[in-house]
């Protein structure tokens, strides 16, 4: 009989959709149980969201006002208390669960598994390395506890089940370190979608010039209700902030429609956004490399395009 637990990723007040293509993941491996466990100072809205996703067997939550912001070195002590008596420890490989996972693994005393892009078996995965060239089968031995980081661009977000699931409060003996503490949050997210998630992305890169250009490509974003990325190379100029990097040293994301705005199409870029449904890319290049890749391709004046796309959609 084996058993998986997902660790929930929320804003404390929706679930992120990265938990629902977890338990994508978690299906696969045919498991007897599913739990979702959702820790945070007010777990009734995302531990309800948990609840009504196809194939999960029950949600636990720890409710407790030190949970009140994802702090890894505060969830990691209570994650690794109710662990045992599972065969799987799942997280999303977003920026929470990489900054979380590592600390459960070792506090568990075992190693990690990263981004987990598909399951060959109850204990075999493959993940990808050196920038998604290549892609690595890996076995964890028998007898082993897996936690993993799941790779959320190769999964479905989860179905909705036929009726909820039962919601459970958990309680914990673990201690909560003191040495780390919540100061305050910075985000330039605003109330557009999660960048990891977005159905919908619009990206710029160096070519849109600077902080001023790309309130152009936040108007557009919020006309398509989808979120707003960026290359490396516009991060490192300084025109918006690092939480909105693509790519190989970003975020990894697979929107259904992606606009590539400016950018020329760097291969730690094109990494990615390799699971993108549809890449739509404007530059005044003809050569650019993204070119290459994208469905759609314009070459012309990116702010132009922009404008006419926002008449169009009124």
């Amino acid at each position: 009989m084996s058993k998986v637990l997902i660790i929930a990723e929320h804003n404390g007040v929706t679930l992120n959709q990265s938990t629902a293509r977890c338990v994508s993941c978690a299906l696969e491996l045919a498991p007897d149980c599913i739990d979702i466990l959702v820790l945070g100072s007010d777990c009734s809205g995302p531990a309800s969201e948990a609840a009504g996703l196809k194939g999960v067997t029950r949600v636990r939550t720890i409710t407790s006002e030190a949970n009140a912001h994802p702090l890894s070195a505060v969830l990691a002590p209570q994650i690794a208390a109710v662990a045992p008596g599972y065969d799987y420890v799942l997280g999303p490989s977003t920026t929470f669960g990489k900054d979380l996972m590592p600390r459960v693994a070792a506090l568990l005393g075992t190693g990690q598994v990263s981004d987990i892009m598909s399951v060959d078996g109850p204990r075999r995965f493959r993940r990808p390395v050196y920038a998604g060239n290549v892609i690595v089968s890996l076995e964890v031995p028998e007898g082993r506890q897996v936690v993993a980081t799941v790779r959320t661009a190769s999964f479905p977000a989860g179905a909705p089940g036929d009726s909820p699931v039962a919601v459970e409060e958990t309680a914990t003996d673990a201690t909560i370190p003191t040495h780390t503490r919540f100061r305050e949050l910075r985000t330039a997210g605003g109330d557009r979608p999660d960048l990891q998630t977005a159905r919908i992305v619009v990206s710029g890169g160096r070519g849109v010039g600077g902080a001023e250009g790309f309130e152009k490509l936040y108007s557009l974003a919020g006309q398509l209700g989808a979120a707003v990325g960026a290359s490396r190379a516009a991060v490192d100029a300084g025109y918006v902030p690092n939480e909105l990097q693509v790519g190989q040293t970003g975020k990894i994301i697979a929107p259904e429609l992606y606009f590539a705005f400016g950018i020329s199409g760097a291969i730690q870029h094109l990494t990615g956004i390799k699971d993108a449904g549809t890449i739509v890319a404007v530059n005044k290049d003809p050569e650019a490399p993204i070119f290459e890749v994208a469905d759609i391709g314009l070459s012309g004046d990116l702010f132009e395009v922009v404008s006419q796309l926002e008449e169009k959609l009124g």
